[in-house]
């Protein structure tokens, strides 16, 4: 059986073993809602496709034009179970909803830490996605590269970041970063600090900022959460 989600996602379940991140191009708000919609049926309207699926949510981005697939997995055996016997179902009936997405890319990754800053407080409504690529796969430097920001993290407040879950993908070569803002306008805020993005002009911040190895143009965007389900 398949349910409605009430709320967002916890990426520090500990039954998860993977977490993957999908982008789909849709072209403009209309089409945007149109495959939320599709999707959502597509979903719903099945029996829940796997036991090792722990849960999936479609997220809209601020661009009008992308869409976002957070899924949980416990392990790679489910995913490709699933993605052998039921994903093109859905997918084709979503696109024949919404001809032409475009479908972006799929990052898998592990959760490697996390910081709750605003637990607690507000329940986030918005939600960023930060894609950091590095110049080729080296496990040990995405942990380095996270335990650097989390340093920086721990020198002062961010107002407004309820919490930061840092997933590093598992080909060794990009961190994801899975942010919970209280709004918007928080988040909007903390890029327009002097410190030319989140951070301040801190020594710990500029470690940051020019951590060897990244490529440039990582990509940072804001979504706001559409649905999602889980086994009933």
């Amino acid at each position: 059986m398949t349910r409605r989600a009430p709320a967002h996602p916890d990426p520090t379940r500990s039954d998860i073993g993977l977490t993957f991140f999908s982008t789909w191009h849709v072209g403009t708000p209309e089409r945007q809602r149109a495959a939320v919609a599709a999707i959502a049926h597509a979903w719903e309207s099945r029996p829940w496709p796997h036991e090792g699926l722990l849960g999936y949510h479609v997220y809209a981005g601020a661009d009008g034009a992308t869409l976002m697939h957070h899924s949980q997995w416990r392990d790679e055996e489910s995913y490709q179970d699933f993605f052998a016997h039921g994903r093109d179902a859905r997918n084709d009936e979503i696109d024949a909803a919404v001809p032409g997405i475009e479908r972006l890319g799929l990052t898998k990754s592990e959760l490697y830490r996390s910081v709750t800053p605003g637990s607690g407080g507000p329940a986030p409504e918005a939600f960023v996605t930060v894609h950091v690529d590095f110049d080729g796969p080296d496990a040990g430097r995405q942990r380095k590269w996270v335990d650097t920001v989390l340093d920086a993290l721990a020198t002062g407040p961010v107002p407004g970041l309820v919490s930061a879950h840092f997933h590093l993908s598992t080909d060794g070569t990009q961190v994801v970063n899975y942010a919970e803002w209280e709004t918007a306008e928080a988040h909007q805020r903390a890029l327009e600090a002097p410190g030319a993005g989140i951070g301040t002009l801190s020594e710990e911040w500029r470690r940051v900022r020019e951590f060897p190895g990244i490529v440039e143009g990582r990509a940072v965007r804001r979504w706001r959460r559409e649905f999602g389900v889980v086994p009933g």
